[in-house]
């Protein structure tokens, strides 16, 4: 499934300023663990951004969640998900939230690594930032505050960035990028696949599980009979046939997305539209709708957002690249997976609590009032 909260990695991912929670000290008694073979991890495609309310929010207080104790202040939620109807924020602080406390365990494993810049390296970037703002007219103390940020706090951010671009630049080599492009080059291949899902979150509750992907299955061998019954009865041939049913099979499942799903995709039947192979969704479900047939649905698929079925309706084929050709997009899959290498093997080790969602002054509570994720990852 796509991050479904595009406007918000739009800020989260694009910009300093929310790529990563405050710099704190390591974990104590917690030495620097080693890496893990990379897992491909979610990452978003960035869109513009819904315009913000046009009645100011005033600076949230409080905290989101800890990490380890380290705390995520409100307000770094905030930041990103004003940009969503009020409708949407259940769903969206959840990946948000998600998000920053990934980026505070990195920031917690760079620290245990000893990775660090200098005042003096974050005050130069902070110096060019303000030049490029100053050819564009904009001032940088508003910008600023337009963004809910103190100097000190962007600091903190621009040092958190800075260091995880000095520990990529270790890692990230030529002859690890080359490796790593030589090992997988078809996920460079420039391969497409539109697909439809159907989605239900059942949360964490095993019975509630096991239901969802009944339902699942259910729909699927519903679907299945009728695109059968509909080539049985199609005249012509096999061509033919096989045209019927994929047309009754997209038209079901299109209605069975609109009907069950919880994605905000199912609008539109469940269409995702084209995907590549890595980059915009979840390994998971990347993995499978890449196996799919066109027009063959999968079984029931796992991911952090619950329980998928999908349906592959279209398929653009890559072409084999070059090396060279493509660098940088090795070079950027590496860094994902490096970053999700990393999340992985700190996040069993690490204890995160996270409080009940609360929402600014003048705005309505959040929906339910209840913990955007739940407690979870006690230390042992």
């Amino acid at each position: 499934m796509r991050l479904m909260s595009r406007r918000a990695t739009a800020l989260l991912v694009s910009t300093v300023v929310l790529s990563h929670a405050p710099a704190q000290s390591p974990v104590p008694g917690q030495p620097a663990p080693a890496v893990p073979a990379p897992v491909v991890p979610m990452t978003p495609a960035p869109v513009v951004p819904a315009a913000p309310p046009a009645k100011p929010i005033e600076r949230p207080t409080g905290v989101a969640a800890t990490v380890n104790a380290q705390p995520i202040p409100e307000v770094s939620v905030w930041r990103a998900l004003r940009q969503f109807p009020l409708d949407e924020h259940p769903v969206a602080r959840k990946e948000i939230l998600n998000h920053l406390i990934e980026n505070t365990l990195i920031d917690q494993y760079l620290n245990a690594l000893k990775i660090e810049v200098t005042p003096a390296e974050v005050e130069k970037l902070l110096s060019e930032l303000k030049g490029e703002l100053k050819k564009a007219n904009k001032d940088y103390p508003k910008e600023l505050e337009a963004m809910m940020l103190t100097e000190a706090e962007f600091m903190i951010e621009v040092g958190a960035q800075m260091k995880w671009d000095k520990f990529l630049k270790t890692q990230g080599t030529d002859v690890a990028l080359q490796g790593f492009f030589e090992k997988r080059p078809d996920l460079f291949d420039g391969s497409l696949v539109r697909a439809r899902h159907i989605l239900i979150t059942p949360g964490t509750d095993a019975a509630k599980i096991a239901e969802a992907k009944k339902k699942l299955m259910d729909i699927k061998a519903t679907i299945a009979a009728e695109g059968d019954k509909a080539a049985a009865a199609a005249p012509g041939d096999a061509l033919a046939k096989e045209q019927a049913r994929a047309k009754r099979v997209e038209e079901l499942f299109g209605q069975f997305a609109k009907d069950h799903s919880t994605c905000p995709s199912k609008a539109n039947g469940g269409d995702l539209q084209f995907f590549p192979r890595v980059g915009a969704m979840v390994e998971p479900f990347a993995e499978a709708a890449f196996k799919l047939g066109l027009f063959q649905m999968s079984d029931v698929v796992e991911t952090e957002f619950g329980v998928h079925l999908i349906l592959a309706v279209a398929k653009n084929p890559g072409k084999v690249r070059k090396f060279e050709e493509v660098k940088e997009d090795v070079r950027a899959v590496f860094a994902m997976q490096l970053r999700q290498a990393v999340v992985t093997q700190m996040k069993p080790k690490s204890q995160i609590v996270v409080a009940a969602a609360t929402a600014p002054a003048g705005l309505p509570a959040p929906m339910g009032g209840v913990p955007a994720v739940p407690v979870s990852n006690p230390k042992p």
